[in-house]
């Protein structure tokens, strides 16, 4: 079993402690801005995969005290990082957070991206490369006073991100909350959905997804574990063939249909182009109205 973090938006933990215990998760608890839950690999996987409502899952990698920036090398130093990704492999570290010694973030992610660094070359005579865009391994170090938490980023990009949408219209809104709006609507997944300003259509494409039982990172490509040495490929094959098959039974069965309206023609099209990424275009039908005075 692994110990592991999952973030969702403010007001959001105690809908997605319900759904990680759905999928499987054990001993969750919230706290603010996520859910703490225990797990083996497979609901690991299937939590990355099916969850509507996180935005990131993490694994936390070493907790420790920050009372300089001595403290912080050496309690990122503390792990034993060829275990976790090769020197092949490149990384970026996201640092959050300040205290009395570590006044500015950057200088946080510098002590622990020289730590990182460091520990290869002692142990193998090679240092890995940063790369603050598209890094093979994302990783996190959130401090709190003296307290620090390091983890792995699994997502990779925020799980919001499902792989559908190329192109918004004006104020998009991210797909996790779009499903926390559908989950706590009432709406039932065997009837009609109206959305009467659609734009770019992710409230309808979210609730067409919801009833197709299609896992809502299925068209996802990149990955944060991708990387990562505790990968299990296999294992994760296996969750997503189990999900594409569940997509297929459900598209087949489902009687619900969707109606999206706007405006603006502009958005529309994005909203069928989304629609047709996301494999739900012939259950959305969208529909350009007159604007009136």
């Amino acid at each position: 079993m692994r110990s592991l973090f999952a973030s969702t938006g403010r007001g959001l933990e105690e809908l997605l402690k319900t759904e990680l215990e759905h999928l499987g998760a054990q001993s969750c608890q919230i706290t603010q801005g996520g859910v703490y839950f225990r797990a083996d690999d497979k609901t690991m996987y299937q939590s990355l995969l099916w969850s509507r409502l996180a935005s990131r899952i993490m694994l936390p990698l070493n907790e420790f005290n920050v009372y300089s920036d001595l403290d912080l090398y050496l309690g990122v130093q503390a792990i034993d990082w060829s275990e976790v990704f090769t020197v092949n492999h490149t990384f970026a570290i996201h640092f959050n957070g300040t205290n009395d010694v570590i006044r500015n973030s950057q200088y946080g992610a510098l002590k622990a991206k020289d730590a990182i660094v460091d520990s290869f070359q002692r142990k193998i005579g090679q240092r890995p490369d940063v790369a603050k865009q598209s890094p093979d391994i994302r990783l996190t170090i959130h401090l709190h006073k003296e307290k620090a938490s390091l983890s792995l980023d699994l997502s990779g990009d925020g799980l919001h991100q499902r792989g559908y949408r190329d192109l918004t219209g004006q104020a998009p809104l991210k797909e996790n909350l779009a499903a926390a709006i559908i989950m706590r609507s009432g709406w039932k997944t065997d009837t009609p959905l109206i959305d009467p300003m659609c734009g770019s259509g992710t409230l309808l494409i979210e609730a067409a997804m919801m009833a197709t039982d299609c896992a809502p990172a299925l068209n996802r490509v990149h990955w944060g574990f991708r990387h990562w040495l505790g990968h299990n490929e296999a294992l994760w094959k296996e969750v997503t063939h189990e999900a594409f098959a569940r997509f297929r039974e459900g598209k087949k069965n489902t009687q619900a249909r969707f109606y999206g309206f706007d405006v603006d023609k502009r958005v529309l099209d994005m909203a069928r182009a989304n629609a047709r990424r996301a494999d739900v275009a012939d259950l959305i039908t969208f529909t350009k109205v007159m604007q009136q005075n």
